[in-house]
């Protein structure tokens, strides 16, 4: 994999996004910046990881990057903004919060709007290329499974602890049964019109 993009001193910071795809929950973005020398042979794309090791290697980053942050858009954001605008508002507020300022951005994906001034590039499956960006995503796929996690105790019936707010059968059946919460996405399609009601 991959140090950086720039090939230069620049501190680079690399940017991911996890729960575009979910019906529930918010959009989580992390940022993360590395030594320009570091190397991990264990970083991947999220999604080729399983959960125990996401977790591990989370601990890891967040010893070894120069800097880390987490941004999020809430779903009352992404019903506001729709989910790609949303997903860019969660990066951005990750570069905002990170304790070192980054010098470039690499974002894994094909879009993005710029941050401040700083040079960007997008790269498409960039999290199994870039060191940054990979870590970025196991960041933002964990922290994001922790809210969901937490918002399971108390909507046991839609098994968010499972799917993590994913389109699974099961969490459709529980929609349709017991309707919509306040945590859902109200401009996704969660179900045909005609089945969907709102609690709140």
């Amino acid at each position: 994999m991959l140090k950086s993009f720039y090939h230069t001193d620049l501190l680079e910071a690399g940017c991911d996004e996890a729960g575009r795809g979910c019906l529930a929950g918010s959009v989580y973005a992390a940022a993360v910046i590395f030594p320009a020398d570091y190397e991990n042979a264990l970083l991947n794309d999220s999604k080729k990881l399983s959960e125990s090791k996401r977790y591990a290697l989370r601990t890891v980053i967040e010893n070894d990057a120069l800097a880390w942050a987490i941004g999020i858009a809430t779903p009352e954001e992404i019903d506001q903004h729709n989910i790609l605008n949303a997903s860019i508002l969660a990066m951005h507020r990750a570069l905002e919060a990170l304790q070192l300022r980054p010098q470039a951005v690499i974002i894994d994906g094909n879009r993005f709007k710029p941050y401040a001034d700083l040079p960007y590039a997008t790269i498409v499956k960039g999290d199994g290329k870039y060191l940054s960006i990979a870590a970025a995503s196991i960041l933002a796929k964990t922290y994001r499974d922790d809210e969901m996690n937490r918002l399971a105790v108390d909507y046991p019936q839609y098994d968010w602890a499972s799917n993590k707010g994913y389109p699974t059968r099961k969490h459709r059946d529980a929609i349709r049964l017991y309707g919509a919460t306040p945590h859902h996405r109200r401009s996704f399609s969660l179900l045909p019109p005609e089945q969907l009601t709102f609690d709140f």
